[in-house]
């Protein structure tokens, strides 16, 4: 997905600038990376840019970045900075990409049907890996990896490498990563308070239990 969203270059830093900036609606921004590229200070209105990130590819959006009094750049969202209490956007690094460059990100696994294991043999889909790290072009970033998981019986998988075959990315993370795969339903266990309920072990009958007498021990 690709998005648009104006910037304001921006002549001063600081704290007080930044406040300021939140004070009019806005908040304060650096692009970064490119070739032979400075560092740049713009503002950015917080609600776009939430708009973006709450989109389906989140921080993966291509951005055709607008900047007043400045060239137009082609960005990704590096990171983000938000506010403890109301988790309101308060900063944002922009890094400049190549179109023609791969570019390593990070992309959730989206799981698609029914496992056979778990319909025929009460199963249960263990999912350890929900996101994997791939090298792609900026213009080829996937939203998400989709594993379809429809034949997998109890005891088969699905690993990265088996799911990078013919993409338009190639993995980063170890392609042998098992994202996916069908296990035994765990055996249950006893409800609470089950073991106080059970009948108690009858007691061994008296007289095997007892020792001498104080008189035979004499």
């Amino acid at each position: 997905m690709d998005a648009t969203l104006e910037a304001v270059k921006r002549e001063t830093r600081g704290k007080n600038e930044a406040r300021r900036l939140r004070v009019a609606g806005r908040i304060p921004a650096v692009v970064y990376g490119g070739t032979n590229e400075e560092a740049l200070a713009v503002s950015v209105d917080p609600k776009s840019l939430s708009r973006i990130l709450h989109s389906d590819s989140g921080q993966n959006t291509l951005i055709d970045l607008k900047i007043s009094g400045g060239s137009a750049a082609r960005v990704l969202v590096k990171d983000f900075l938000l506010d403890p209490i109301n988790h309101s956007l308060l900063h944002a690094d922009f890094y400049r990409v190549s179109l023609d460059k791969p570019i390593t990100v990070t992309v959730p696994i989206e799981l698609k049907g029914e496992a056979k294991g778990i319909k025929q043999q009460g199963g249960v889909i263990d999912f350890p890996h929900r996101e994997v790290e791939i090298e792609v072009l900026p213009t080829e970033i996937p939203e998400s990896i989709e594993v379809d998981v429809t034949e997998l019986l109890i005891g088969q998988g699905v690993r990265l490498k088996d799911v990078a075959t013919g993409a338009k990315w190639t993995p980063v993370s170890d392609p042998d990563t098992l994202i996916v795969h069908v296990v035994p339903p765990r055996a249950e266990e006893p409800a609470p308070g089950a073991a106080e309920a059970a009948p108690a072990t009858p007691a061994e009958p008296e007289v095997i239990k007892k020792g001498k007498t104080e008189k035979e021990e004499e």
